[in-house]
């Protein structure tokens, strides 16, 4: 497997701001690789400067081995993305809408095939406006995959949707991956990310803070806990890297008064906080 993304000392300035200050970081072919952190900490400017969309001001990015600001009307032939905001006339239908921008492309897949494997078969007649949160992200995720990209950017895929509607798309993610394409999603969720990523960027502030596999990531910076059932009906979430923490589960256990044990690790929202030293939403 080669390399699908190479960026190197990425910065973009907006004034005084520094969006983006300094990062770096490779994305591997057939990878789910994500970019997590709070709103305005970089994720979508980085996401936007690698397709293109953006200039950078300062650094380097390769997409297949392409400049996206040189290179850009052959890299969108071999992309396909799905932006943060994104917005159809009301009422055009969601086969128009497959139907136009599959038009763009030189190479197209089955638009019919396509919506029955996104669920969007029985609303291929439906408006835009008559489509819910799901199925009008569903929508523009068949939009970014009618010319069969190589790579997919997913921007803040799942912002606004229901609990129930972002596992859904958590299953589409998956795939995606599975028919052999690379992935680049940013997302505020870190659920999301621990579910979906190979492996997870943390950037904060214009800076990647931390990257690596979610269990790498929860290894090297989060704790271990023991979840204890006393006796007395008391529950205890006790830390295995505290001495403190240790010592009294000890005493616990020698005095009988411990029903059950159970192992936990860290999540990936506590390793943000560990991290960066603030809570992900403020």
């Amino acid at each position: 497997m080669g390399t699908a993304i190479e960026v190197a000392s990425l910065h973009k300035f907006y004034g005084p701001v520094r969006a983006v200050d300094g990062i770096s970081f490779t994305v591997e072919e057939g990878e789910i690789f994500g970019m997590v952190g709070p709103n305005g900490a970089g994720k979508t400017t980085t996401i936007e400067c690698v397709e293109g969309l953006r200039r950078p001001d300062r650094g380097t990015v390769r997409v297949l081995g392409l400049d996206p600001q040189r290179d850009g009307y052959e890299l969108r032939r071999r992309i396909g993305v799905q932006l943060q905001e994104a917005s159809l006339p009301p009422r055009l239908t969601v086969w128009e809408a497959l139907d136009l921008f599959g038009s763009f492309y030189s190479r197209r897949v089955d638009g019919k095939a396509l919506l029955e494997q996104l669920g969007l078969a029985d609303k291929r007649n439906a408006a835009f406006e008559k489509l819910s949160g799901g199925q009008k992200q569903r929508l523009f995720i068949a939009l970014a995959l009618i010319n069969d990209p190589e790579l997919v950017f997913l921007d803040e895929l799942t912002t606004g949707l229901d609990p129930q509607a972002r596992r859904a798309m958590w299953d589409l993610v998956r795939g995606i991956r599975e028919r052999g394409k690379t992935i680049f999603l940013t997302t505020h969720f870190m659920e999301e990310a621990e579910r979906l990523c190979d492996r997870v960027a943390i950037i904060d502030r214009g800076k990647i803070v931390a990257l690596d596999t979610p269990a790498r990531l929860k290894m090297i910076h989060g704790d271990r806990y023991m979840r204890v059932m006393l006796a007395s009906g008391e529950n205890l979430t006790l830390s295995l890297d505290d001495p403190a923490d240790g010592h009294r589960l000890g005493e616990l256990v020698a005095a009988g008064q411990v029903l059950t044990l159970h192992s936990a690790e860290a999540t990936l929202e506590e390793v943000f906080i560990r991290v960066t030293g603030r809570r992900l939403v403020e």
